[in-house]
């Protein structure tokens, strides 16, 4: 039984193969979530003091601004602040010789998107489509969509927008220096990363159903 042990601590069924420049990565990574969730904890614990502080002479203001915070959370209302916009456009070797075009693929999408909210990205919208909490990037019927709706376009406008000017301007150092273009480029797409904005605009891509049968007495 002891040798059983000992062979199974020795020896496990699946080898862990990454390198060590994939385990800092994924190191980083954690690091970066529980940054964030830090940042989250302390931003509500605030909201919660601001409730519980009996001295606060405005408890009414408090609660708008946190619907309207919730609000754009949600992509209910426009947002508009510093920010990058990145273009995708089809190669031009593509268009000279009449090469057929497809648009972004789902898998090379969802790795930028990841990376753009691991840079500090704080808003995004694709093609008009803008992201939330419940969106998703899916393949269906072999089209790309995005809130269930498909990318038809070949040229597309991505916006990003970060909470300052410097996260905007770290961003697009980061999209400059990375291995994108060349990945795009592979798929027979070019990307184009636009200087950093100190102010872009993101509209509101959600419907708000209202009833019309409930009135107030």
């Amino acid at each position: 039984m002891l040798a059983v042990q000992y062979n199974t601590v020795q020896n496990p069924t699946e080898r862990d193969t990454r390198d060590i420049w994939e385990i800092r990565q994924e190191l980083a990574d954690e690091k970066k979530r529980h940054s964030d969730l830090l940042t989250s904890i302390r931003s509500l614990t605030d909201v919660v003091n601001k409730y519980e502080d009996v001295e606060f002479d405005n408890p009414e203001l408090l609660l708008k601004q946190t619907v309207e915070e919730l609000r754009k959370q949600a992509g209910i209302l426009p947002v508009a602040g510093p920010g990058v916009t990145l273009t995708i456009s089809p190669s031009l070797e593509l268009k000279q010789f009449g090469y057929e075009i497809e648009p972004i693929s789902p898998d090379l999408l969802i790795r930028l998107i990841n990376d753009l909210y691991r840079y500090d990205a704080e808003t995004i919208e694709i093609d008009g489509q803008r992201l939330t909490y419940n969106s998703a990037v899916r393949n269906i019927n072999g089209k790309t969509t995005i809130n269930s709706e498909p990318i038809e376009n070949v040229d597309i406008e991505i916006n990003i927008l970060t909470q300052t000017y410097e996260k905007a301007q770290k961003l697009s150092n980061y999209l400059l220096a990375s291995s994108f273009r060349d990945e795009f480029f592979i798929d027979n797409l070019q990307l184009t990363i636009h200087d950093a904005q100190h102010s872009l605009r993101v509209d509101s891509t959600v419907d708000i159903q209202k009833n019309e049968y409930l009135t107030e007495k």
